[in-house]
C-alpha cells in the first residue's frame, strides 16, 4: 500500500490550521486522519476512528490533558478539528480500574467530560485510545487485513504475518470490555507497533503523526504481501443463461420486489433507490457457483452490519427473455430473505436484555448472477455507501477464500452488533423528507422552470434526474442539487428511451415524471406553415407522449405506482391571439394526461397537468415581457401582475403546484391553474 504523507502538506495542515486556533498536534491529526478515510481499502464511509492525545485550554484558562478522539457520524476522508472532540483524559484513563461498565454509563462519563459540550459524542472506541499510552493511534477496517483474520485460522495466519510486531486481540464486542482487552495485550507486548483486532481490523500507534500513520501502512502492506503469496481463490462460474438481460431492465423489477407497501389505500410505499456496480472481480464473485456458500457466511467487519445487514440478497440469473420469470423470483427470494431474517431476529431477541425492536426485515446488498451488484439505500448517496462496503466485502471474503475460506463473527454476535444502541445512533433518527426514497425526472432541467422544479424536490427529500436538449444546462443545474444531469433530444423517442435506461441503470427507477419541456412557437393559425405547426406538436405534444410511456414501462416494471405531471398552459383552455401553434399542442398534452389518468389508474398511476400563465423563463423572456406590457400601454410589473390577486407568479409557485401534484396520493386526470386568478381561462 502506498504511502502518502507528505511534509509540505503536512506543513501546509499545521499552518492553515494554526491560524485557527487549531494546535499542530490537532492539525496533524487532522491530517493523518484524512489519508487514512480518503483510502477506501483502509475505510469505508464513517468507519475507523483515530485519536491524539494533547493539550488544550479550558473554559477556565487551564491547560489539560485531553484526548481528541474522532466522533460519531464524521468521516474521516473529510473530518475536520470539528469532528476531534476533545475529552478530558484522566478521568477515562481512571475507569480501567473498573471491573465493568454499561454502555449507557460509558456514554455519559465521555460526554460528560468533553471540554465542549456542543462537541459530538465520542467514538464508542474512546476508551479503547484513552487506555493505551500512546500520542497518535489509528484504527482502521483494512481489507487485507480482515481478508487474513476472517478465516477459521485467522488467529494462526495473522501471528505468523505479524508475530510480536502486531499482537492478537481476540474478538470482543467494541466498548468497555474491548477496550480493556486491548490495552492488557499491548502491555503484555509494549514495544509492538499495533494490534490485530480478529474478525474487526487493526490498530496502529507512535509517538507522532507520521509514525502512527507509516505504521498502519507498514502492517497493512504486510498483509497485502501475504495474500499476494497465496494462490488466489478461483470461483468456478455456474451455469448462466445465454442472453443475460441488461441492468436498465433487470433494476426496476429488483426495485419493485423490495419495494414495501406502507398503506395500499393511500398508494404509499417505502422505497429504496439502487446504485449498480460491476467490475471483472464483482463478476467473478457473483457468478459463482458457490456463491450461496461464501455469500451468507455473515460480514467482514461488524461495523458493516448496520449498513449491509447480516447477508446479501441472492435472486436469480435474469434471462433476457424471460423477465417476466425473473420478475417473480424475485420477489420469492425477497419473501425468504424477509422470512429469514425475521427468524434471526427472534431467535436470538429470545435471549437479549433488553428486549429490542425488529428493524426493517428489508435487503441492503442485492446479488444478481450475469448482472452484478445493488447496493439499497434511502437516498442514491446511502445507496451508494451500501455498495461501496459489499465491494470492500467481496473484496475481503475474495482474499479469505484464497485461504480456508471466508468465516465471519458468529451469528449472535452479528446481531449484538446490528442491534446495539450505540451503532445504530451512527445512522440518525431524523425523520424523513416527504419524497425521500423517490427518484425524480425533469425533461426541460436546464431552463428557469426547470431548474425551479428541481429545487423543490430536492428541498423535498428526492434524487433528481434532470433532462435537456442542453446536455451542459442539464448537467449544470443538476449538479448543483447532487442529481444526474443528461443531454435529452425530447422529440427523439429513441432519446428518450435511451435516457430512461440510463436513469434505470443509475438509480433503479423512476417515481415521479415532471414532463416540463417546450417551447412557444407563434403566428396566426390561418397564415401557420405546416412544418411549424408540425415542429410545435413534435415538442408540445408528441415529446410529452415520448416521455410518459418511457416513464410508464418503469413505473410499470417497478409495480409501485407512479406520478405522470406534464407542463400544460392557459393557452389549453383560453387561447389567445397568434398563439395557435402553440396553444392547440398544448390542449392536445391536456387530453393526452386524461387519458394516461383514465388507462393507467388502476395500477396506482397518477396523472396530472399544471395550467400556468406570465412566468418568466425561456417562453417568456424579457425582450417578450417589454413588448407585451408596452402593447397593452402598461408598466411591466403590472403586466406580470395582471391578475385577480395583482401578484407575479414565479417559476417557484409553478414548481411548488407539481411537488403538490406528486403528493396527493388520490388526485388523477387533475389540472392546477397557476396564474394568479384568471377565470377566462378557468377549467368548466
Amino acid at each position: 500500500m502506498q504511502n502518502l504523507w507528505s511534509d509540505r502538506d503536512a506543513r501546509a495542515m499545521v499552518e492553515h490550521y494554526a491560524a485557527r486556533g487549531v494546535n499542530e498536534d490537532v492539525a496533524l491529526r487532522v491530517y493523518t486522519s484524512r489519508l487514512l478515510g480518503g483510502e477506501p481499502r483502509l475505510v469505508q464511509h464513517g468507519g475507523g476512528n483515530t485519536s491524539v492525545k494533547t493539550v488544550v485550554r479550558d473554559q477556565m484558562g487551564d491547560h489539560v490533558d485531553v484526548l481528541c478522539v474522532k466522533g460519531s457520524g464524521w468521516d474521516m476522508a473529510r473530518i475536520e478539528p470539528a469532528g476531534l472532540p476533545a475529552v478530558r483524559l484522566e478521568p477515562l484513563r481512571r475507569l480501567a480500574a473498573l471491573d465493568a461498565l454499561r454502555d449507557e454509563d460509558m456514554v455519559n462519563l465521555q460526554r460528560g467530560n468533553l471540554i465542549d459540550q456542543a462537541s459530538p459524542t465520542p467514538s464508542v472506541e474512546t476508551l479503547l485510545h484513552a487506555f493505551l499510552p500512546h500520542t497518535y493511534i489509528d484504527h482502521t477496517h483494512a481489507s487485507a487485513v480482515l481478508a487474513l483474520c476472517d478465516r477459521p485460522d485467522g488467529d494462526r495466519v495473522c501471528g505468523a504475518v505479524y508475530g510480536a510486531r502486531a499482537p492478537l486481540v481476540p474478538y470482543v464486542m467494541p466498548g468497555f470490555a474491548l477496550s480493556k482487552l486491548a490495552r492488557d495485550v499491548q502491555a503484555a507486548n509494549p514495544t509492538c507497533e499495533g494490534l490485530v483486532l480478529l474478525k474487526h481490523g487493526i490498530f496502529s500507534f507512535g509517538a507522532s503523526a507520521r509514525e502512527a500513520y507509516d505504521r498502519m501502512i507498514a502492517l497493512v502492506t504486510l498483509a497485502e504481501d501475504w495474500l499476494g503469496r497465496e494462490t488466489p481463490a478461483i470461483f468456478v462460474p455456474a451455469k448462466l443463461p445465454k442472453r443475460p438481460a441488461e441492468v436498465a431492465a433487470v433494476a426496476p423489477l429488483i426495485r419493485g420486489a423490495v419495494a414495501v407497501p406502507v398503506d395500499r389505500d393511500d398508494g404509499r410505499w417505502k422505497r429504496f433507490v439502487l446504485e449498480h456496480r460491476t467490475s471483472e472481480q464483482i463478476m467473478a464473485f457473483v457468478n459463482g457457483r458457490d456463491l450461496a456458500r461464501y455469500s451468507q457466511g455473515g460480514v467482514a467487519t461488524p461495523d458493516h452490519v448496520i449498513r449491509t445487514k447480516p447477508w446479501p440478497l441472492i435472486v436469480p440469473a435474469p434471462d433476457a427473455d424471460g423477465l417476466d420469470a425473473f420478475r417473480a423470483g424475485a420477489r420469492e427470494a425477497v419473501a425468504a430473505y424477509q422470512t429469514a431474517y425475521r427468524a434471526y431476529f427472534e431467535r436470538h431477541n429470545a435471549d437479549a436484555t433488553p428486549k429490542r425492536e425488529p428493524l426493517d426485515p428489508q435487503p441492503r446488498v442485492v446479488l444478481v448472477p450475469g448482472v452484478g451488484l445493488f447496493g439499497l439505500g434511502a437516498s442514491h448517496r446511502d445507496a451508494g455507501v451500501v455498495a461501496d462496503i459489499a465491494e470492500t466485502w467481496i473484496d475481503v471474503v475474495t482474499g479469505a477464500e484464497g485461504g480456508k475460506g471466508f468465516e465471519s463473527v458468529t451469528e449472535s454476535e452479528i446481531f449484538d452488533m446490528e442491534y446495539w444502541s450505540l451503532e445504530q445512533a451512527k445512522l440518525g433518527k431524523a425523520s424523513e423528507k416527504p419524497l425521500q426514497r423517490h427518484v425524480v425526472a425533469v425533461t426541460g432541467g436546464g431552463g428557469t422552470i426547470g431548474g425551479a422544479i428541481a429545487a423543490a424536490f430536492h428541498g423535498r427529500g428526492a434524487d433528481l434526474v434532470l433532462l435537456d436538449l442542453d446536455a451542459e444546462a442539464a448537467a449544470a443545474t443538476a449538479k448543483k442539487f447532487g442529481g444526474l444531469g443528461i443531454g435529452c433530444d425530447v422529440t427523439n423517442r429513441a432519446a428518450v428511451d435511451a435516457a430512461f435506461a440510463t436513469i434505470a441503470q443509475t438509480y433503479g427507477g423512476v417515481d415521479i415524471v415532471v414532463s416540463n419541456a417546450g417551447a412557444a412557437w407563434q403566428g396566426k393559425i390561418g397564415e401557420v406553415p405546416d412544418e411549424l405547426l408540425r415542429r410545435s406538436f413534435e415538442l408540445n405534444f408528441f415529446a410529452h407522449q415520448n416521455v410518459a410511456q418511457a416513464a410508464v414501462r418503469l413505473f410499470t416494471a417497478q409495480g409501485t405506482g407512479g406520478a405522470l405531471l406534464f407542463n400544460a398552459s392557459k393557452q389549453a383552455v383560453n387561447p389567445g391571439s397568434n398563439f395557435g401553434p402553440y396553444g392547440l399542442p398544448k390542449a392536445a398534452t391536456v387530453a393526452l394526461m386524461r387519458q394516461y389518468a383514465v388507462d393507467y389508474g388502476a395500477e396506482g398511476i397518477t396523472a396530472n397537468a399544471v395550467n400556468a400563465d406570465r412566468i418568466r423563463s425561456g417562453l417568456l423572456t424579457d425582450d417578450m415581457i417589454a413588448s407585451r406590457s408596452k402593447a397593452r400601454g402598461v408598466t411591466e410589473r403590472d403586466y406580470m401582475a395582471g391578475n385577480l390577486l395583482g401578484r407575479e407568479v414565479r417559476a417557484g409557485d409553478v414548481a411548488d403546484a407539481f411537488v403538490s401534484l406528486a403528493l396527493a396520493r388520490k388526485t388523477t386526470g387533475a389540472v392546477l391553474t397557476v396564474d394568479g386568478g384568471n377565470i377566462a381561462a378557468a377549467l368548466r
